[in-house]
């Protein structure tokens, strides 16, 4: 059974690279252009594994606010922060959210999330 995943990331071209790039590697991946259409997902029937979420994105609705309601709604899956800023520009992260600064190789990516199950 693949592990399923909701990216959420409002670069288009990167959400859709990276969406296919994923379901390669046999994720289950459910992909959210921003905070608001994540929540909805997060609230909906599927039950996912690991959560990755930009930090900065349109919508009133940031990453971090994405990662508070998965704590809320899905309180087993694990997520994974991603961001152009550096982890000191940002608010504090919850000890259970791991960073990934952007740029990211896909193999950091992936790398990251393995980890993020484990």
């Amino acid at each position: 059974m693949p592990i399923s995943l909701l990216f959420v990331e409002d670069e288009a071209d990167l959400r859709s690279v990276v969406t296919q790039a994923l379901s390669d590697q046999g994720f289950a991946v459910t992909p959210a252009s921003d905070g608001i259409e994540a929540i909805a997902q997060l609230r909906g029937e599927t039950q996912y594994a690991v959560v990755v979420t930009d930090v900065s994105m349109p919508g009133g609705v940031s990453g971090l606010e994405v990662a508070a309601a998965v704590a809320e709604t899905q309180p087993g899956a694990r997520v994974l922060v991603v961001s152009g800023l550096q982890r000191s520009q940002l608010p504090p992260i919850p000890a259970s959210v791991r960073f990934l600064p952007k740029p990211y190789r896909f193999k950091q990516l992936i790398t990251a999330i393995h980890e993020q199950l484990n």
